[in-house]
């Protein structure tokens, strides 16, 4: 949006000047005595109530220019700013109407009104008072740039990032240009153009702290940890309460593998922010990480207080009870994940993995059956499907779901070793040798300890 821009009183005779001209105008409000004040003096009084953020003051010398020359389009403009400013914003447009009906090709004017227009939803609408703006000034890169905003909230982003182009063609040092082209870049996955884009930034404003912030966002999602890090640190040497950054950084850090610096990270969130549902949870997968599993606990109970929708979290609890032998409390935490997100393959492997633990075979078995009907592909829910219908002594049950972990994972020793099991209980004796044999095959260290378990099935295997 475009400010008031008139002359400015750098040098102190005329800022001595600018200032008694203004008190001289309130001496008149106050006193109520006449007054003479010209257009371009009102012009002058308006743009310093504007800047010193005084809009009513600013609207009421603006209205009083107008009475004296309703007719002038430049007034009119100011006045539907400074209703901008204010908040009132119909008021805003129909003062941006009566400028346009004086002077229907003025550039300014379209803009700001584009502004307001979006500021109430009304998108569309904005983008057409842009469009009418780059017909008069095509090299308007204001139009541009607004344009852009306007495409953005409608997330044609791949519009956005054409006419933030244009714009930064036509003026490189646009202040936020580069900013807002990087983000858009982002949102279409074009991570390399949008680090650019935020280097532009920084060169122009080596203190945008966002600019630093997004830029680690976007080096994080392409593997780019340390890097990440690294501009998460200059947005917080910029601004050291920047708990967003903290946050992420402290993402980066776990993935890097870096635990114990990802912890202190997430701390110094809860230095700066009563916590949230993340933080917590995210503090809670690096003590489990690190295999304190108490911690781990007591932050996904934390997560779960301030979100109690929190369906990872439930299973995130459920999974530290499980690592501390607290086998029902670990249940009834899974059973909260899946009452919120009962689709959750991953959930049903925990929970049947938790039963098995716990000696419910026939619970393991029910939830293990539901893991692979969500994930058919995975490996190792049907070996585990597997292994726990051949203890409960279902044996041709379990060779075929031995059958499926190898169609999944041919090189699996486990499957070939259970099958092998199940092979030899139902009598089939020479596919259970061939079934040692390839796990052997494949995992020869175990040669000795095979050999014990199977005397009469490798008796004649030749050692290794």
């Amino acid at each position: 949006m475009f400010d008031f821009e008139f002359d400015e009183f750098d040098d102190p005779a005329r800022e001595d000047a600018l200032r008694e001209l203004v008190a001289a105008y309130e001496r008149h409000l106050q006193s109520g005595t006449p007054g003479y004040f010209d257009a371009d003096a009102l012009e002058v009084i308006a743009t310093f109530y504007f800047e010193a953020a005084r809009f009513d003051d600013a609207l009421a010398v603006v209205d009083r220019a107008l009475e004296a020359q309703p007719f002038a389009s430049d007034a009119w403009l100011r006045r539907g700013i400074l209703l901008n400013h204010l908040e009132r914003h119909e008021e805003a447009l129909a003062a941006y109407d009566r400028a346009l009906a004086v002077n229907p090709a003025d550039p300014e004017t379209l803009i700001n009104r584009g502004v307001t227009l979006d500021t109430l939803g009304r998108t569309e609408e904005a983008l057409d008072a842009y469009e009418r703006a780059l017909q008069v000034d095509p090299v308007q890169a204001d139009a541009l740039f607004n344009r852009g905003l306007a495409f953005q909230r409608l997330d044609r982003h791949a519009e956005a990032v054409e006419a933030f182009r244009r714009c930064a063609e036509l003026d490189a040092e646009h202040p936020e240009v580069w900013y807002e082209l990087g983000f858009s870049l982002d949102q279409l996955d074009r991570l390399a153009e949008s680090v650019d884009a935020y280097d532009h930034q920084i060169d122009l404003d080596p203190y945008a702290q966002n600019a630093w912030y997004n830029r680690g966002i976007v080096l994080n999602r392409m593997g780019r940890y340390a890097e990440a890090v690294d501009s998460y640190d200059f947005a917080l040497a910029i601004s050291e309460d920047f708990a967003s950054a903290w946050y992420n950084r402290g993402n980066a850090l776990a993935n890097l593998g870096r635990t114990a610096d990802a912890i202190a990270s997430y701390r110094q969130v809860l230095e700066y922010e009563e916590g949230d549902a993340a933080t917590f949870y995210n503090l809670g997968l690096a003590y489990d990480e690190l295999e304190d599993f108490p911690t781990a606990v007591s932050f996904f109970l934390r997560a779960i207080q301030d979100d109690p929708e929190y369906a990872d979290a439930w299973y995130a609890l459920g999974c530290g009870y499980d690592a501390m032998d607290r086998y029902g409390d670990a249940l009834g935490a899974f059973d909260r994940a899946l009452a919120l997100a009962p689709d959750e393959a991953e959930y049903w492997h925990a929970r049947a993995d938790t039963a098995y633990n716990d000696g419910r075979l026939g619970e393991a078995l029910a939830a293990y059956h539901r893991a692979v009907t969500l994930d058919p592909g995975s490996a190792q829910a049907w070996l585990d499907l597997a292994e726990t219908r051949l203890e409960a002594g279902l044996v041709a049950d379990a060779l075929g779901a031995y059958a499926r972990a190898l169609d999944l994972d041919p090189d699996s020793c486990d499957a070939h070793l259970g099958q092998a099991e199940a092979l030899s209980s139902l009598g089939h004796r020479e596919a259970a040798v061939r079934s040692l044999r390839r796990a052997l095959d494949l995992d020869p260290s175990r040669a000795d300890d095979l050999r014990r378990a199977y005397p009469d099935l490798l008796s004649d295997e030749p050692r290794r």
